[in-house]
């Protein structure tokens, strides 16, 4: 990808922001060629990028003694015992709960517990608690999931990701994008040659070509 491009179209992404007040998503949106959604195999990968995408996103912990007083210092989450979650009567009442979270994590020990103590309300809620494990610092791992951007190709071939927000300079904005663009290419079976288009938008701007460049 050519660097000098790529600052181009943010530049302008950047340059033509209004104040609001709430914090905008940078979006990639990338459309594919030389794919068939019947035929072809689906693809799915998630990678770390260089710098937050959600420093908003909502989160809450299931966790074991040691997993829960490790969160005392990491005021950005909420956190749950397994008999907090065990004393929820209904189904209803775990769903409406689960609602307040975008994800919802686990100790990995508890994972089987937790899903018995639910009867299963989270995955039905689409809120199925992702594992985590003591061999990584919780508040490491904490800001790697603000950090993962996931692709699944489904039955369209238009993907659209969060990649940033405007919180970032352009140079981390850009250091997110290419690192995005890198790891979606891996995922192709053609590489970059089913690439049909890429452009880049914040939440309430307009979208900036940014693959191919337009050169003229």
């Amino acid at each position: 990808m050519c660097i000098r491009d790529r600052r181009t179209s943010i530049d302008k992404m950047y340059s033509d922001r209004k104040e609001r007040n709430f914090l905008e998503t940078i979006e990639l949106q990338v459309s594919l060629c030389g794919y068939d959604p019947c035929r072809d195999k689906r693809f799915f990968g998630s990678v770390i990028l260089p710098h937050i995408i959600r420093p908003n996103l909502t989160i809450c912990l299931i966790g074991d003694a040691a997993h829960l007083e490790e969160a005392k210092d990491i005021p950005s989450i909420d956190t749950m015992s397994i008999e907090e979650i065990a004393a929820f009567k209904v189904r209803k009442e775990i769903k409406i709960w689960a609602k307040n979270y975008q994800k919802i994590i686990c100790t990995d020990t508890l994972a089987r517990s937790i899903a018995k103590a639910t009867r299963f309300a989270l995955c039905k809620a689409r809120r199925a608690p992702i594992p985590i494990s003591h061999e990584k610092p919780l508040a490491k791992q904490i800001e790697e999931f603000r950090r993962c951007v996931k692709f699944r190709m489904t039955r369209t071939t238009c993907l659209a990701v969060a990649v940033g927000n405007l919180e970032l300079t352009k140079e981390q904005a850009r250091q997110n994008i290419v690192a995005a663009l890198n790891f979606l290419v891996t995922l192709l079976k053609k590489g970059w040659s089913n690439l049909k288009t890429a452009h880049i938008k914040s939440t309430m701007g307009k979208a900036y070509n940014i693959y191919p460049y337009p050169y003229h």
